[in-house]
């Protein structure tokens, strides 16, 4: 057997007994938000604030409309309107992951149940070869069901339908993600957007969040699994990145199960295998960041010939346009990031641009020298 098909059949083995390592576990002393964030002035934190004057000067040249950053909880940088509920794109698809785990624990959900078996056949029949494709293959962009969503068309860069057997090539595709959103459903007798609010947005305080922004997008006569459009305000994104940094939980009590953050940012495809193009492009842009189950996962050494480095055991959230929640465990990093795209479709921030960004925040660390 393959090396990297034997890892992915070990993830959900891994995590079921508690071995996978918790992002928390890397970052000590963390403090959660009350009704509002605790604020801490950078030195505190060992932050370089002239540093981050140069970061604000800098988002003023770019499409940022909202960032913040905390360092274990404490918020040490905050730029344009935090609060304000928008669009987070695919950041959607790694807060569905995060309410798959609570199900998965309960015994309610079934990785290895088979698109088949779940009721997700749509209005093109299923192939014989895909009738096989997991749940689990749909949350790590490997099922090999090849259908158009509404909201994506496939390329000519994209394989045909039968050409992979499930399980064996990652595509990152809309399809995979809304039948994961329709598969959670049915499986939980659950309104998502309900489990949103009861199982994250109430337990973590959300201070913006409200149920009648968030959107079903009908895309029939397509496809019957409708988008779930998900907006949330950049603070209240950056709870969510603390909830994943503090391994699911929430001051005493555990929101998410023990592990199961873990488990989500386990990587499970290479950069180098990612595809279609489009992501590729983010893959040589960038160069580190691989797929986990929803969550994109740094995939590299932070520096050449070495194991440690603020990136290691990283990951984030990635919508369109620039919407982000990267958290880094090593530095205790939470960095929430939006571009108000919903008025204006032009603005945008590509991906290198968001790294030379995060990079400025990590490097606005005084390793030390603040105090």
């Amino acid at each position: 057997m393959r090396a990297a098909s034997f890892r992915r059949c070990l993830l959900w083995t891994v995590w079921w007994f508690g071995t996978t390592s918790a992002p928390g576990a890397e970052a000590p002393g963390l403090v959660f938000p009350g009704r509002e964030w605790e604020k801490a002035q950078p030195e505190a934190e060992d932050y370089s604030s002239a540093k981050l004057a140069v970061l604000r000067a800098w988002l003023k040249t770019q499409q940022t409309t909202a960032a913040h950053v905390s360092i274990r909880g404490r918020v040490v940088f905050e730029y344009g309107d935090v609060e304000r509920v928008t669009k987070i794109a695919s950041v959607r698809k790694s807060v569905l992951s995060m309410l798959y785990g609570k199900y998965v624990a309960q015994g309610k959900i079934d990785p290895n149940a088979t698109v088949e078996q779940l009721g997700l056949v749509d209005v093109e029949p299923f192939l014989p070869i895909e009738r096989g494709a997991t749940l689990q293959h749909l949350l790590t962009a490997r099922s090999g069901i090849y259908l158009p969503t509404a909201n994506e068309e496939l390329s000519t860069l994209s394989p045909r339908r039968g050409s992979q057997a499930p399980g064996t090539y990652f595509q990152y595709q809309n399809w995979d993600f809304n039948a994961a959103g329709t598969a959670f459903e049915k499986l939980t007798g659950k309104d998502i957007f309900v489990a949103l609010e009861e199982d994250l947005a109430k337990p973590l305080g959300m201070q913006d969040f409200d149920r009648t922004r968030q959107r079903k997008n009908n895309e029939m006569p397509i496809t019957k699994h409708p988008e779930y459009a998900m907006y949330l305000s950049t603070r209240d994104m950056a709870r969510l990145g603390l909830l994943m940094l503090a391994d699911g939980r929430w001051r005493n009590q555990q929101v998410m199960p023990n592990g199961w953050a873990g488990q989500i940012t386990t990587l499970v495809t290479h950069a180098e295998e990612l595809h279609p193009m489009g992501v590729g492009a983010f893959r040589t842009q960038i160069g580190r960041w691989g797929y986990g189950m929803l969550w994109w996962v740094w995939d590299a050494p932070a520096w050449p010939g070495t194991l440690t480095g603020p990136y290691q055991g990283a990951f984030t959230a990635i919508g369109a346009n620039g919407q982000y929640i990267t958290v880094l465990p090593a530095m205790g990093i939470v960095f929430a990031h939006k571009v108000d795209f919903d008025e204006d479709g032009s603005r945008h921030i590509s991906p290198s641009e968001f790294h030379t960004i995060l990079q400025m925040v990590v490097e606005s660390s005084c390793s030390g020298r603040c105090k």
